[in-house]
């Protein structure tokens, strides 16, 4: 499995997009700029996560996206694979892609690589947007006190 960019910017969507769950829709360009995301990526991105039901819409002024469940019911395993496919790291060890290996009566890799698969996955299925939300306001709120005390012993 390789992270492509847009899973990663799938990814930073959704977490943005749970940051502000209990919010009124967030327009593209807020998500955008909040995540330094290119806005015309970011649009072809929603969309594919709107087909496979992530993901709501709303037209308007007060319009833009907003998650079709709650963040804790959305991992990242999820988005990964909508966007990029497979976890596994090769065909022969995929659990939704599988493909025969002409090596697979003597490989002796291909367990090794079964256990890469599992580890990631579970990894990925555990982390849900509901977490890694509380997790990023945490991060957050630490860096905020730090630049306020690094402030106050500048005298500013």
């Amino acid at each position: 499995m390789r992270l492509s960019t847009k899973g990663e910017y799938a990814s930073r969507a959704m977490l943005e997009l749970s940051l502000r769950y209990e919010e009124k829709p967030l327009h593209i360009r807020d998500i955008s700029k909040a995540q330094d995301i290119p806005q015309r990526f970011l649009e072809q991105i929603l969309l594919q996560l709107k087909r496979a039901g992530y993901l709501r819409s709303r037209k308007g002024p007060d319009g833009g996206y907003f998650l079709s469940k709650p963040p804790a019911e959305i991992n990242v395993a999820e988005v990964i694979r909508v966007m990029d496919g497979p976890l596994a790291p090769i065909d022969c060890v995929s659990v939704t892609a599988h493909e025969v290996c002409p090596h697979e009566a003597h490989c002796g890799l291909k367990g090794l690589w079964k256990e890469v698969r599992d580890a990631v996955a579970e990894i990925m299925e555990k982390a849900t947007f509901a977490e890694l939300a509380e997790k990023t306001r945490v991060a957050r709120e630490i860096r905020a006190a730090r630049a306020a005390r690094a402030g106050r012993r500048r005298g500013t």
